[in-house]
């Protein structure tokens, strides 16, 4: 019967390696698309990315470093390329205003991120105390209907 269990406990363990492999490669992979595409390396790009959990970024020292690094720094926007043939200045002021707008989108696309990864956080520890004081559901007066927001 030892020898039944020892097997399964193996096989376990082999099974919950691999599966921790493939989910650290997706996670790899999730952060090399973000950087090509340009996007802010967070946890929560990086988890939606990837389809891993919070808690598996954070636990895995080597992921949580890269990202937490990659997160502290600023990406610079790539200089447009130099054509050969002399620009008009109305080429030049139109891309350099597409430019700030496009920087400026990205910052207000990463602030409502950041505050909707907040307001998840903070739903979370009042279901908690909710949970805690043994209320199952919220009041029906204070469920508030879910916004959409086109961020294109």
């Amino acid at each position: 019967m030892t020898d039944a269990r020892t097997k399964r406990i193996h096989t376990l363990s082999v099974a919950a390696k691999a599966k921790s492999q493939a989910k650290t490669q997706a996670a790899e992979q999730a952060i090399r698309r973000l950087i090509k595409r340009g996007e802010a390396i967070t946890f929560q790009a990086v988890q939606r990315e990837a389809s891993v959990s919070h808690a598996f970024l954070y636990n895995h020292p080597d992921l949580r470093g890269r990202i937490e690094r990659l997160r502290a720094q600023a990406r610079p926007i790539p200089a447009p390329a130099a054509s050969t043939d002399a620009e008009s200045p109305l080429v030049l002021a139109l891309t350099s205003q597409i430019t700030r707008l496009k920087k400026q989108h990205r910052q207000e696309v990463q602030a409502l991120r950041d505050a909707l990864e907040q307001a998840h956080g903070e739903n979370l520890n009042l279901r908690r105390e909710l949970a805690r004081r043994g209320e199952t559901t919220p009041p029906r007066s204070a469920v508030i209907s879910p916004v959409t927001v086109d961020l294109e």
